[in-house]
């Protein structure tokens, strides 16, 4: 009987079909936002259907997920994206189509946040974090930031040129409503990539987003661009004092896609769809301080926890909108130049 019960187990698990299922698989930016997402949509969503939740993370990438596709029955389901992968994605056909009915419906949302393939998840910045243990008078501005007789010390930045451009503007002088108009303009960029010749011998280049936490935590810089959200973690977790200056900070909304094609591409859309419930989605900033989407989460949350977010209309004041559209057209040749000037 055992042995004939182990055949039987043996032959439905190598039957045809049983072997290509796989768990539903969420992609998202690990560290401490993952860490609470965990806590907040995918256990509890593991929990409602019975079915485990595979979570991984990525640094993004449009060019992985068009790996993924083009290879056929992509292993990750939901993903979370930055603006521009959203855009390029939803052009190039990566992405199902979202059923927004299941979401209630697109006026639930920000505007921002609202798209035919994918469904903002947060608003966040990268901004500029110091450890406030260690420097009691930290800088206010960007152009603080490049000042290395003032402020000692090494400085941390994404690495690419998307966000570096435009902090070196802010350094130089050109206010956050003209940012655009003067990067628009090839004296613009050359402008810019002056300017970064200024601080490129006190420059330490991150790529994923748990990096600048560890360079201010061990001192190796005294400065860093961050996400913001990060910051507030790592402070609530670890009890660290690092802080956040908002003006000339960069804010954008990441949104849940399902990658075209995906095998579960029905329970990833309820999992969105269950992430988006705004008594869900409203739990998120007592874990860490991004914007939420979704009106009525976004209404749920508290002063307290509002004051830390960057939909905080004081933190909004002086902050510029990540321009996705001047990203889709020039981000080949920027980042081309950008990397002949690393090289250099």
């Amino acid at each position: 009987m055992l042995l004939s019960g182990a055949i039987m187990a043996l032959a439905a698990a190598i039957a045809p079909g049983a072997a290509s299922a796989r768990d539903l698989t969420v992609v998202s930016w690990g560290g401490n936002y993952q860490d609470a997402q965990r806590e907040i949509y995918f256990k509890p969503f593991a929990a409602q259907t019975g079915k485990p939740v595979l979570d991984e993370a990525w640094d993004g990438g449009i060019g992985i997920l068009q790996a993924k596709i083009k290879a056929g029955n992509p292993n990750w389901d939901a993903v979370q994206v930055e603006a521009e992968e959203l855009a390029l994605g939803c052009n190039d056909g990566l992405f199902e189509e979202i059923d927004w009915d299941k979401l209630g419906g697109r006026d639930s949302f920000l505007d921002s946040a609202v798209s035919d393939c994918g469904v903002g998840a947060i608003v966040w910045s990268t901004a500029i974090a110091y450890d406030g243990d260690k420097l009691k008078e930290g800088p206010q501005s960007w152009a603080d930031f490049w000042d290395t007789k003032k402020f000692p010390g090494k400085r941390a930045l994404r690495k690419g040129p998307k966000y570096t451009l435009e902090f070196a503007l802010l350094a130089d002088g050109v206010p956050v409503k003209e940012v655009y108009d003067v990067l628009a303009t090839p004296e613009g960029v050359d402008r810019a990539f002056r300017k970064l010749d200024e601080l490129k011998p006190n420059l330490v280049w991150w790529e994923a987003g748990a990096q600048p936490l560890q360079l201010l935590a061990s001192g190796e810089v005294a400065f860093t661009s961050v996400y913001n959200g990060r910051i507030t973690g790592i402070n609530r977790s670890e009890g660290k004092n690092f802080k956040i200056v908002w003006p000339g900070s960069i804010y954008a909304v990441d949104s849940w896609v399902i990658l075209k094609g995906a095998e579960n591409k029905d329970a990833a859309m309820d999992f969105i769809a269950f992430a988006s419930k705004p008594e869900n989605q409203s739990k998120l900033p007592q874990y860490i301080a991004y914007g939420l989407p979704v009106k009525a989460a976004a209404a749920a949350v508290t002063p307290e926890l509002q004051a830390d977010l960057p939909t905080a209309p004081a933190n909004l004041e002086h902050a510029l909108a990540l321009d996705v559209d001047f990203w889709i057209d020039n981000a080949e040749a920027l980042t081309q130049r950008f990397n002949a000037w690393l090289a250099r």
